[in-house]
């Protein structure tokens, strides 16, 4: 099935719901505060204002007044994108949305209400979280947040893709590019090694000798035979994987020296990526609604929180089941739970949630590979019940076209995020 704009927008059309008679409020609409503007946040807030035809009052609080995209931020580091070209404003997220930039501080769920960084108090009678991640402290010895101007993360696109870049692109020749991959789970599994296939193309064309090490804690990884066929085929030489079998799980980096210590053994790099453990976005924590694993759990037919169903958490934040975390996840929860929130609210029908994700990754120019399911909620977790994966071997017009594909995808799901 290829994926384009029209038909990527058409698919949220099959969530909607045909509204009945309100149920009776008062003079006041019921309000619906959603926090976080990516691609679950800025989804659940567009569709909840459309559909009820303005018979809610929806408040979107978002911190940054433009949202740089994590998907597709690799394309930036390999010199194939733009990067004003991830970026999207606000202004076109539709009639019925308040936008605040603000920075959400606290959650009072007894008294249903939000407390923002400049002083502002927002009601609600439903809160939709969708905060992303935050990064889990200590999960590598040696870094932290405040080391990311020197060892940058890059997992929260904006400067921090900026800064990655520039740093590669001044490496001397025949230098050392170094990535701390994370443990699971974490923001889309497959997008560490999508970096590394466009680094490799990016250090192709200007540093053929540099040399590429990743240093992971897992002993397998998303599309591995498929990113390892793409590095032997393009970047021979460049890129050594290093399992925790030898070493990968039990890494110290030295931002002030610039060294990653492997089982003890200290080596000198020029340019060193840390992906740290990931855990939910801290408003979900200070909301009440994660548990011990630092994720918030979810009712797998409705995306609402365990611990109080008139919050609801969506995308990266959740913990749900089956799905990855990724932007079309997010962006497929996010209508599942507006549908579920309208229905509470003003009465509107509601249908079996559905739930459908697609990860494209790009290994080169014009060769790209995809993984993705369809799932369905059970009573323990969101399930999958089909999936697929790009096959090693594909020839050069399929790949291309599933390239193709994932760019109408990105047109697509940025237009149901803002209009």
């Amino acid at each position: 099935m290829i994926l384009n704009r029209r038909h990527f927008i058409g698919t949220g059309l099959a969530t909607g719901a045909v509204l009945a008679a309100p149920t009776v409020w008062g003079q006041a609409k019921p309000r619906v505060v959603v926090i976080g503007g990516g691609a679950g946040g800025a989804t659940a807030a567009r569709y909840l204002a459309k559909d009820s035809d303005g018979a809610l009052n929806v408040t979107l609080v978002e911190a940054n007044p433009v949202y740089t995209t994590c998907f597709f931020s690799n394309l930036h580091l390999g010199g194939i994108r733009a990067f004003d070209s991830l970026q999207h404003g606000y202004d076109r997220i539709g009639a019925g949305v308040t936008v605040v930039h603000d920075l959400a501080t606290a959650v009072d769920r007894a008294a249903r209400t939000v407390t923002l960084r400049g002083g502002q108090v927002l009601a609600y009678d439903r809160l939709v979280l969708s905060p992303g991640i935050d990064f889990k402290d200590g999960s590598v010895p040696g870094w932290t947040v405040e080391h990311a101007e020197v060892m940058p993360h890059a997992y929260k696109a904006g400067p921090q893709t900026q800064l990655l870049k520039a740093m590669v692109q001044a490496m001397p020749q025949g230098g050392t590019f170094a990535m701390i991959a994370p443990p699971n789970p974490y923001r889309c599994p497959p997008g560490p090694y999508e970096r590394i296939s466009m680094i490799a193309h990016l250090l192709k064309a200007g540093n053929p000798t540099a040399k590429i090490l990743i240093l992971d804690p897992k002993e397998k990884f998303s599309k591995q035979a498929l990113f390892e066929e793409a590095w032997g085929k393009y970047y021979d030489g460049m890129v050594d994987w290093i399992s925790p079998e030898f070493g990968g799980g039990a890494v110290e980096v030295r931002p002030d020296t610039m060294e990653v210590v492997i089982e003890g053994q200290a080596q000198k790099v020029d340019v060193c990526n840390v992906i740290p453990g990931q855990i939910a976005g801290k408003i979900a924590a200070l909301a009440g609604v994660t548990d011990d694993s630092g994720w918030a759990p979810v009712d797998p037919a409705t995306m609402q929180a365990r611990a109080d169903a008139t919050v609801y958490v969506l995308g990266d934040s959740s913990a749900q089941g089956d799905m990855p975390k990724s932007g079309f996840s997010a962006n497929s929860q996010a209508k599942v739970a507006s549908m579920t929130i309208r229905g509470e609210l003003l009465g509107s029908k509601v249908f079996a949630a559905k739930y459908s994700n697609t990860c494209w990754s790009l290994l080169a120019p014009d060769d790209a590979v995809k993984v993705g399911a369809s799932y369905e909620p059970t009573p323990e977790k969101i399930a999958s019940v089909e999936s697929f994966i790009s096959a090693t071997g594909e020839d050069a017009a399929l790949r291309k076209a599933t390239y193709d594909e994932s760019l109408g995808w990105y047109a697509g799901i940025t237009a149901d995020m803002f209009g």
